[in-house]
């Protein structure tokens, strides 16, 4: 689509789109909130507001900006989802689960070495009386003047 400019019509990021602004080419928020993802930029607008982000944007080298807004938009995620501990919730959590999971793994790896220990157990017992049986069975069909 051309405008009356012979100008393309660009599309407004979401951040521009969700602010209610025009879009300039050098918006800051462009390369991360592209307008087809509406929700990443209104989550992150909801908890840190887009003059904060905008702010810490321009502080960072370019390089840095992709992983900051990455960063940014998990934690404005975790927030909306759990207002008090936003990410620090989810973490906590995870760490629960890994000690309830790695206590499990304890019980099983104990329950195992125990099982192996009957089977060797077993296995010997079971050595044992068919060795006895063998040299039973040896002995039942020699003649009593064979006996030392």
């Amino acid at each position: 689509m051309k405008e009356g400019g012979g100008k393309k019509a660009v599309s407004p990021c979401a951040a521009c789109k969700l602010l209610r602004r025009r879009c300039a080419p050098d918006c800051i928020f462009a390369p991360y909130f592209p307008a087809d993802d509406p929700h990443k930029f209104a989550s992150v607008h909801k908890v840190f507001g887009a003059s904060s982000v905008n702010k810490m944007l321009q502080e960072l080298p370019v390089h840095q900006r992709g992983d900051a807004i990455s960063s940014i938009v998990y934690e404005a995620n975790a927030r909306v989802r759990d207002p008090v501990y936003g990410c620090v919730g989810a973490i906590t959590s995870l760490h629960q689960q890994i000690g309830i999971l790695q206590n499990q793994l304890a019980v099983t790896q104990a329950e195992l070495v125990e099982l192996r220990m009957q089977q060797i157990t077993a296995t010997s017992t079971n050595h044992k009386a068919e060795s006895l049986f063998t040299m039973d069975m040896a002995d039942f069909g020699r003649p009593s003047s064979w006996s030392s």
